[in-house]
């Protein structure tokens, strides 16, 4: 198994969650069992750069997450319509469990959404994928080269040794999440630090709720948080010493432990909403989107879209850069964690890679692509589809916002999903926020979790600049 490098990109970063999971088991390797007979295919040209077969059909999976599937099954109307090709879209939840024996039996699907906490790892199945540079090559629906119309460093993540392996097409901005409407009829102004956010704490407190909240599952989005807050405090070293697995990376660096001491005060004071660790996340969510009991949620900017059923009329929902530590911090409050996620892939066994790219080809359209962010309320790899108005939606137009105000300074974190540390950190995380074990310990306990695989010669280790 090849072990990928990974550089640093100051624009939009990818997630290594391509490569969490299988990375840490033995590599797939060649499929044992016998390949089936693939669809035959047309010639090229100009307006079939890949020569699917006109009649043919494409089998795709696609993960049922908080984006759902139907902005899939709208592209794959758009291809039908344009190119004659069928797709019969399958969803799951577990991506991984059930398409892993297709790829041993040589069966695999076409094209895979290869998303969520259950995704194959890429490092798994890279000798068995196709190179998808023809597809960026290509032109769109309209006419354009798809690479002309992508945001810059969109591609770099799922690029291995010089194999575009993946196509990530959704771009997620990592924030904290409030209500302008609540904000404003409480004339709170949002904070920028810690010690903002312990102040504005106390102002909720007088109003009978919480500043923060959160549900089992998702204890981990405050390590998410948190690590955003030290890199943007102490700069690119607390990063770099993070994802390259150094000793001391939680435990000695003054910038994670000041983020961390942060939270323990709020936790502390009681301003963290008790029971977390025994609430589902997404009804913890609600007590935050519906309920409004607490002010702030940490979260990628899915948040809308998985909660838009239980979200309060008139909420505003908005998203401002995570929080640092004071004014004189390493890097700018509007720095951004936002990376390109969602990882769509194409083996090379399944029998129709043409009618796989081709599904590439159709969701890089305008067409879909402005559907996906119209209806999915965020935006896609593809850039300028989202109208200043956001399509109605607070949360998008933050976004953009976002994004913009941040530039080039915009990083990603990607060792947590590569090592696959994300279930023993939900433990330490759950106990952190319900107030049963103090900062020092949390960061003891996480740096633990990092020792191990850094000493394990089983892991296949990746450098990340």
């Amino acid at each position: 198994m090849t072990t990928p490098r990974i550089t640093r990109r100051t624009l939009i970063g990818g997630s290594l969650a391509t490569a969490a999971l299988g990375a840490l088991t033995a590599c797939a390797g060649t499929a044992s069992g016998p390949a089936t007979s693939a669809t035959a295919a047309a010639s090229t040209s100009a307006d079939n750069p890949f020569g699917v077969a006109k009649g043919s059909a494409v089998d795709a999976v696609i993960f049922k997450g908080g984006y759902g599937s139907d902005y899939c099954d709208f592209a794959a109307n758009i291809m039908k319509t344009k190119m004659d090709v069928t797709a019969t879209i399958n969803t799951t939840t577990t991506i991984a469990q059930e398409l892993q024996p297709r790829f041993v039996g040589g069966n695999p699907p076409d094209v895979i959404d290869n998303s969520g906490a259950g995704q194959i790892g890429t490092a798994t199945i890279i000798d068995q994928l196709e190179d998808l540079t023809s597809v960026i090559d290509a032109p769109n629906y309209e006419g354009t080269k798809i690479r002309d119309t992508l945001y810059a460093g969109v591609l770099e993540p799922g690029t291995f040794n010089g194999k575009l392996a993946n196509i990530n097409y959704v771009m997620t901005v990592y924030a904290i999440w409030y209500s302008q409407s609540l904000f404003d009829d409480n004339s709170w102004t949002p904070p920028k630090t810690w010690d903002e956010a312990y102040e504005l704490g106390a102002k909720a407190k007088e109003k009978g709720k919480y500043l923060l909240l959160w549900g089992k599952e998702a204890a981990t989005y405050y390590l998410t948080s948190l690590l955003a807050s030290a890199i943007k405090a102490g700069g690119d070293e607390v990063r770099l010493n993070i994802e390259n697995l150094k000793p001391g990376c939680y435990t000695d660096q003054e910038a994670v432990k000041g983020v961390f001491a942060g939270l323990g005060k709020v936790i502390s004071a009681g301003y963290m909403k008790p029971g977390g660790s025994g609430t589902q996340f997404t009804a913890a969510q609600a007590q935050w989107s519906n309920a409004q009991d607490a002010l702030l949620y940490p979260s990628g900017s899915w948040i809308e879209n998985e909660m838009k059923s239980q979200t309060k009329s008139g909420f505003e929902m908005t998203g401002m850069p995570e929080l640092g530590l004071s004014a004189s911090d390493a890097m700018p409050y509007e720095t951004l964690h936002a990376e390109a996620g969602e990882p769509f892939i194409v083996p090379s066994k399944g029998k129709n890679p043409a009618g796989g790219k081709e599904f590439m080809r159709a969701m890089l359209s305008k067409e879909a692509a402005t559907n996906f962010s119209k209806t999915r309320l965020a935006p896609t790899i593809v850039k300028g589809l989202v109208p200043a108005d956001g399509f109605g939606s607070t949360a998008l137009v933050s976004q953009v916002k976002m994004l913009d105000g941040a530039g080039s300074n915009v990083f990603a974190l990607q060792s947590n999903a590569y090592y696959g540390f994300n279930k023993d950190q939900l433990v330490v995380m759950n106990s952190f926020l319900d107030g049963k074990i103090d900062a020092t310990k949390t960061l003891a306990d996480l740096q633990a979790i990092v020792d191990r695989a850094a000493k394990d010669s089983s892991i296949a280790k990746i450098e990340i600049k």
